[in-house]
């Protein structure tokens, strides 16, 4: 196949001051919970982007002193610290892609719970962690200081082999932005007041990096051109872009980006692709250098309407390359079918901000590329003689049978309903739901190509069928249901008094049961589903009362960077909004409510309940199979029965299509004696063994 010459401007080089990247595929810096507690992880997953085809790929951002301490990112405190980079900057450069590294220092941003060092900002703040404390005033001598530090790490990154070196003054979180920023900088010095003298420290940065890499290397700066606090703070009709007006000329490349990530790294159930244009729009104005921006790109149209408007030079994208590392290479072969579109979940940098290695909805090897040697477009050819029944189409299953299909097993599989996509069908027609669609529909497109996979919607198996159906290997793929009884985080036993009311679970109101008058949402799940029926309900003229056990609504989605989005919503939508308060009991008209610290109640008049709370694996199947003879397993030629996705354990999508391709890859989603992934070899002088008893 070959792509459209409309797309040739894509495939454009383009010079970068001193350094060329060979397309407008441009990785922006993003964190990935690996950083230097998983280098090898990190490094490797940085080098399948490059692989993919991207023209440019950036790390995360880099602490460069130890009074800017966070826990996995990357660091340049020092030269011992380049051995790390090196391995990243190495696989990037195996692929002919250019490796950019983000500089940071995050003032009062940065906890500094390892280093125990006193956060500092351009004036005197309440710390921007939950951590009790203050950030103390820099004074002249810090910031002398600081701009050593960041000198000193531009040589080391140079050192360590990168292309690109970036000043951070993006996202508000960092000292340059908040100097910038009227709301934080209150100095009555030179760097106080006016905006040429709050630009005065991002200028001094660019001229000291410049000054020190600047031959070799290109000098980028990210700016937050709009802090979207208003007058408060940069905007990108005031001096944001006055900042580019200002400053323009100086550094080789500006990334641009807004505020924090509740806003840059907005979900899609709250903005569309490539909203941030209105943002960027106007910056090329100001600047002959190239610019760079994201939007969550995911259409190529959208990508090359960036380019020939003259609004960007370079495509950024975090989460699409994340969704799909090889999106550029796809493009380039006109292979548009097969890209995997993000949906803007946010998944990615939940699991990031858990302290975890990153992962992702549509793509199920990111963050496995190193430990367990997953990569995104291969997979290991088949190895046995199985054939395989999947029953059950759901995310879980379709991942499944796809893997399995790409690696050339003969496979079937079932599905009772007529439709196939399982939850992801049924939670994609809620509010603010639709790009969960792409799940089911980007796995379909893979597999009606493959003709050794036969599809079979509308066929509900029992366990004789099962037995009849002549494969060796079965997996069980049937989901789960949510609870009707109130059981969930909260409550480990059924709610009294539930069967004198009107009760829906998430599953009634996604097969069209809805409930009319006064409405009583009780969310124990705390991700996205009740905010969402919440929505839903609100759109019908359902009078709405929402409570949560939690302090705040839908708590699992402060990981995502949308809770406070979230909670307004709900807020605007709903008759009374109950935080920090549990159903414990119901009666005819009544929910009894309880305080979760104080345990006094009050009572809410209601016509229905609807309990967000618990799910259940549906995998009666699985135990009716599990319990037959091994004899009569034998013989029917069954050797394995697996449960895969929300039958094994239910959880979230990502979690459900992690569990399909395991099974496509291993054939068994069973623990095993050994972690079935590798680690860092990293033995530090405290985790040495210690001497034998009675030894000095």
């Amino acid at each position: 196949m070959s792509r459209p010459a409309r797309f040739d401007v894509l495939f454009e080089p383009l010079q970068i001051g001193p350094v060329t990247t060979k397309n407008r595929f441009y990785q922006v810096p993003h964190c990935n919970g690996m950083g230097r507690a998983h280098p090898s992880g990190m490094a490797a997953m940085r080098g399948i982007k490059a692989e993919g085809g991207w023209g440019v790929v950036c790390t995360e951002q880099c602490d460069i002193h130890y009074s800017t301490q966070h826990q996995r990112e990357l660091r340049l405190w020092d030269s011992q610290d380049i051995p790390v980079l090196s391995r990243a900057s190495g696989q990037i450069h195996a692929h002919g892609a250019l490796a950019g590294v983000e500089l940071a220092h995050n003032g009062g941003h940065a906890a500094n719970l390892e280093s125990r060092a006193v956060p500092m900002a351009p004036s005197t703040e309440a710390t921007r962690s939950l951590l009790p404390g203050t950030a103390r005033a820099m004074d002249k001598d810090d910031i002398r200081s600081f701009r050593r530090w960041h000198r000193e790490a531009a040589l080391n990154a140079r050192r360590a082999g990168f292309d690109i070196v970036y000043i951070y003054a993006g996202h508000s979180m960092t000292l340059p932005i908040n100097f910038l920023s009227p709301g934080r900088n209150r100095r009555t010095d030179e760097y106080g007041g006016s905006l040429e003298n709050r630009a005065r420290l991002l200028r001094e940065l660019i001229e000291d990096t410049k000054d020190a890499v600047g031959d070799t290397c290109a000098v980028a700066v990210r700016l937050c051109i709009d802090e979207m606090i208003g007058p408060r703070g940069i905007t990108a009709d005031g001096e944001g872009y006055d900042v580019i007006e200002l400053l323009g000329e100086l550094p080789d490349l500006w990334d641009i980006n807004i505020a924090n990530m509740g806003h840059d790294g907005a979900t899609a159930r709250f903005e569309q692709e490539g909203w941030q244009e209105k943002y960027v729009k106007r910056v090329k104005q100001a600047t002959t250098k190239p610019v760079v921006g994201v939007g969550r790109f995911t259409s190529p149209d959208t990508m090359v309407s960036m380019l020939r408007s003259g609004t960007l030079d370079l495509i950024g994208a975090a989460r699409p390359s994340i969704a799909d590392p090889f999106l550029p290479t796809k493009i380039e072969q006109g292979r548009f079918d097969d890209i995997r579109e993000c949906i803007g979940c946010n998944v990615c940098l939940a699991f990031d901000s858990l302290g975890a290695p990153l992962r992702c909805t549509q793509n199920p090897t990111m963050g496995e590329e190193w430990r367990r040697g997953w990569h995104p477009e291969t997979i290991p050819p088949k190895n046995t003689d199985d054939t395989v029944l999947i029953v059950g189409g759901g995310p879980a299953g379709l991942e499944a049978a796809r893997g399995l299909g790409q690696r050339g097993y003969d496979v079937i599989l079932c599905e009772e309903s007529r439709e196939l996509g399982g939850r992801v069908t049924r939670e994609a027609r809620l509010p603010g739901m639709a790009t969960y669609g792409r799940v089911r529909d980007w796995r379909l497109q893979q597999l009606k190509r493959m003709k050794n996979v036969q599809l079979l919607p509308g066929n509900r198996m029992t366990a004789d069928l099962v037995t009849e159906a002549g494969c060796s290997l079965v997996a069980v793929a049937t989901g789960a249901t949510w609870s009707a009884d109130g059981v969930g985080r909260h409550h480990a036993t059924p709610v009294p008094g539930l069967a004198d009311l009107q009760v829906y679970t998430p599953d009634d109101i996604m097969d069209g049961r809805i409930p009319q008058g006064r409405v009583v949402i009780y969310d124990d799940d705390h991700y996205y589903m009740a905010t969402v029926i919440a929505e839903h309900l609100a759109a019908v003229g359902c009078a709405i009362t929402f409570v949560t056990p939690e302090p705040t609504v839908a708590a699992f989605t402060q990981y995502t960077a949308e809770q406070k989005r979230v909670q307004r919503r709900v807020l605007e939508l709903c008759s009374a909004v109950h935080t920090s308060t549990a159903l414990v009991r119901a009666e005819p008209g009544q929910a009894h409510l309880a305080c979760t610290y104080t345990g006094r109640e009050n009572t809410v008049s209601t016509d229905a309940l609807v309990l967000s709370t618990g799910q259940i694996p549906r995998d009666a199947l699985y135990q009716e199979l599990t319990r037959r003879a091994p004899a009569v397993l034998e013989t029917a030629g069954i050797r394995r029965v697996v449960r895969v996705g929300d039958a094994h354990g239910p959880g979230i999508i990502a979690a459900a299509v992690h569990s399909g391709h395991l099974f496509a890859r291993n054939l068994d989603t069973a623990l095993t004696d050994r972690a079935p992934y590798r680690r860092e070899n990293v033995a530090p002088e405290w985790d040495r063994p210690l001497p034998p008893r009675g030894v000095a």
